[in-house]
């Protein structure tokens, strides 16, 4: 279950299932103004630097961090899964020296960030091992196995897939997340073609795709429990007031975070 939370001016969400301290960002609680009002993350988005840097700083306090402490992606919409130590640490604002769209550690203190604005954010947790992602999840990070990876780089550090949770945040839903149909075609290769309910075919030649649920699906397949990944129901584009939306905005906009990390 997906839970409002706010602290401070901060509003963010959480999921029950994730043991670890975590946060899905809105577009709630910082200092931005103009487009990017309030809490954007997105660096490299013409936003004033110091204004997001006050936006990190707030959100790693929340993680009972400090601002230059966190590990953070370089999204290229790859399926790169990047095992990060305390020498990952980023200095807020500074250039990222790897592409990686997803971040694995058992680093104790140093918060995992990753960004979307309609891709789906996933938060991984296994409790037991101690054993943390943070992974984009874009439909071609999705279809080239990023959660796959992911679990995978999770296990060599002790994880069990059994004991791994995962929260699938707020993006774009299957009611408004409208294809051609390269997108469905490489979901049903990536799921090897179990996709009942996933798809709903327009009359246009459209087609609306639950990125979410397919990922869910993949993870189950990966060996998770069901009950372990829990989907955010909150759609980015129908929910452009609370979220950053890409596709409603057409680009002009910020990023939000997903974040976690172990204590």
């Amino acid at each position: 279950m997906f839970i409002e939370n706010k602290e401070n001016e901060l509003v963010y969400m959480t999921s029950s299932v994730i043991g670890a301290r975590h946060a899905f960002t809105t577009r709630f609680g910082g200092v931005s103004g103009g487009i990017f009002s309030s809490l954007n993350l997105g660096s490299n988005r013409g936003d004033d630097p110091e204004a997001v840097r006050e936006n990190y700083r707030r959100v790693c306090a929340l993680m009972g961090a400090r601002v230059d402490e966190a590990a953070v992606t370089k999204q290229v919409h790859g399926s790169v899964v990047r095992v990060v130590t305390g020498e990952d640490r980023h200095i807020c604002m500074s250039a990222v020296p790897y592409e990686a769209d997803g971040l694995v550690t058992a680093e104790r203190g140093m918060p995992l960030m990753c960004f979307t604005a309609d891709c789906v954010p996933a938060l991984l947790c296994d409790s037991i091992s101690g054993v943390i992602a943070a992974v984009h999840c874009g439909w071609r990070s999705s279809v080239g196995d990023i959660l796959g990876n992911a679990v995978a780089a999770m296990c060599a550090l002790g994880a069990k897939p059994e004991t791994i949770c995962c929260a699938l945040g707020p993006a774009i839903g299957k009611c408004c997340f409208e294809t051609d149909d390269d997108v469905p075609q490489a979901v049903e290769r990536y799921l090897g073609g179990d996709t009942d309910g996933l798809f709903r075919r327009r009359a246009d030649g459209k087609t609306l795709v639950d990125l979410r649920g397919a990922n869910k699906r993949r993870l189950v397949q990966l060996g998770l429990k069901e009950e372990n990944v829990d989907v955010s129901d909150e759609c980015t584009y129908c929910s452009h007031d609370k979220y950053w939306s890409h596709r409603y905005t057409r680009g002009q906009r910020g990023s939000q975070a997903a974040v976690i990390v172990l204590r």
